[in-house]
């Protein structure tokens, strides 16, 4: 059913045509959602819903069909998504042109619309940026007419923080940890939570175990607190299980800092059997682990955490930042039960609380299902780049997780990879090479990480895997012709 009212007013140099749009559910199916996206598509098709008209705001349409302005939010926001609408902040919703809605949906659309200049960024291993806006400025409006937003400009105490923490439970739980929520902190993003795990167990001198290719900002920070670090070997398939019981027999580390799942730069997710091998090498030798899992949310079927198999030992550290929103920086640590004083007192000293704002807006993702619904999406977007890798690289032997945001490119020993990261700036493209994750000054290899998420414009990812493609090629080619 659609009425068109006769509002038309001159904004900016063109008509603004307003749609009271009032779809009929009565036939369909599924979640309500879903079943007015899909009646607007049926619209859209038959042309009763034309390109440019601009839709009922979400709450009078959810008025109009009696149903929560959450519902027709999801509607709306799940329309962007596949491209049957667009959002204009302080505008409105409107319907889409025919050559936008294309197979791919809203995807096509963003994947399009990135910045044209500049050098290609394939260095920041960041989440694509387009996806939670349309959900975020929803959680906006409705904090804006909530009761009671004075609770979240002050000091939290432990009553205001209690929902908060239900819902970093559920998040863990989606990541496939089974946490108390007693044993659940909140920090301010992934980062701080390796931080505040690191103050509430390393003293000076004491030794922090990493993997041979790691996040290097952990070795600062464990510096910046008087404690050493060292590395365990890896191979193919990522950390030796081996190499960590020498270095416990050896050198008896006080923590071992790994990511399981989706490690960086090398892709590699440790299977369940080194995982196990790991907590009772750690269980053994009383070992601590601090699991870094913030990339775990996309990739559902990775074994079990490491915190599921050595609880009473691991830190387990989560985050929204590489799944939903990284400016959002909010995330989850779960740590034994006996260590939480400890952990809260090193949130007190390094920031005192997070920000109650942005865990506002972090629980409200979370319990509305929204925040693993983005993660889906990342875990999508990372799939469709990752086949737009293979197409371009061909048979280049790299390494990456079809769930991943990186690849990792070995170049050999004939080639350089500080020279071939050299040369691919010079070309306009920005990677990372292999001693930026050396830790404890051991040998670099030579390789390169490349990422492929956080470029908005898919053309400019092609653009440069392609120019790195060629480069791969030539530079194999001078050093053949060399010898």
């Amino acid at each position: 059913m659609l009425k068109i009212a006769a509002r038309l007013h001159q904004c900016n140099n063109y008509i603004d045509i307003m749609a009271i749009w009032i779809p009929t559910l009565d036939d369909r199916k599924g979640p309500k959602y879903l079943q007015i996206v899909d009646a607007m598509a049926e619209d859209i098709r038959i042309g009763k819903l034309t390109a440019g008209t601009r839709l009922l705001p979400h709450r009078e349409l959810a008025y109009q069909l009696g149903i929560s302005a959450n519902t027709t939010s999801r509607a709306y926001a799940e329309g962007v998504k596949r491209a049957l609408l667009r959002a204009e902040v302080g505008r409105g919703t409107y319907v889409r042109s025919p050559d936008t809605a294309a197979p791919g949906g809203e995807l096509n659309t963003l994947l399009r619309s990135g910045a044209e200049s500049g050098p290609v960024d394939l260095s920041r291993n960041l989440p694509f940026p387009g996806f939670a806006e349309v959900y975020i400025q929803d959680v906006f409006a409705s904090l804006g007419s909530m009761t009671g937003v004075s609770a979240l400009l002050d000091y939290q105490t432990k009553d205001d923080l209690a929902r908060h923490l239900e819902a970093g439970k559920i998040w863990l739980e989606s990541c496939g940890l089974q946490a108390e929520t007693g044993s659940v902190l909140s920090t301010m993003g992934g980062q701080h939570g390796l931080l505040c795990s690191l103050m509430a167990l390393l003293r000076p001198g004491d030794l922090l175990l990493t993997e041979a290719l790691t996040y290097m900002p952990v070795c600062a920070l464990a510096d910046a607190l008087g404690a050493k670090t060292g590395s365990v070997e890896m191979d193919e398939e990522g950390v030796l299980p081996e190499a960590f019981e020498e270095a416990c027999r050896t050198s008896k580390p006080k923590a071992f800092y790994l990511t399981p799942t989706l490690q960086s730069p090398t892709t590699v997710t440790l299977s369940d059997m080194r995982r196990q091998a790991i907590a009772d090498i750690a269980e053994k030798y009383n070992v601590f682990l601090i699991e870094d899992d913030v990339f775990g949310p996309l990739k559902t079927d990775s074994p079990a955490p490491l915190a599921m198999k050595a609880p009473d030992r691991t830190f387990y550290i989560s985050s929204l930042s590489k799944s939903v929103a990284p400016g959002l920086r909010v995330g989850f640590l779960s740590a034994p039960h006996r260590l939480m004083p400890a952990l809260r007192q090193a949130v007190n000293l390094s920031v005192w609380m997070t920000p109650p704002l942005n865990l506002e807006i972090a629980t409200r993702l979370i319990l509305e299902g929204t925040a693993r619904e983005l993660s889906h999406q990342q875990s999508m977007l990372a799939a469709r780049r990752q086949r737009l890798a293979r197409s371009v690289l061909g048979e280049i032997p790299y390494k990456a997780d079809p769930h991943g945001f990186h690849l990792w490119l070995p170049l050999g020993d004939e080639i350089k990879a500080d020279v071939f990261r050299s040369q691919c700036s010079q070309m306009g493209v920005l990677v990372s090479e292999a001693r930026h994750f050396t830790a404890h000054h051991g040998k670099a290899r030579e390789a390169i990480r490349i990422c492929l998420s956080h470029e908005i414009e898919e053309a400019r990812v092609r653009q440069g895997l392609e120019k790195i493609n060629y480069l791969f090629h030539e530079t194999g080619k001078r050093i053949i012709l060399d010898l």
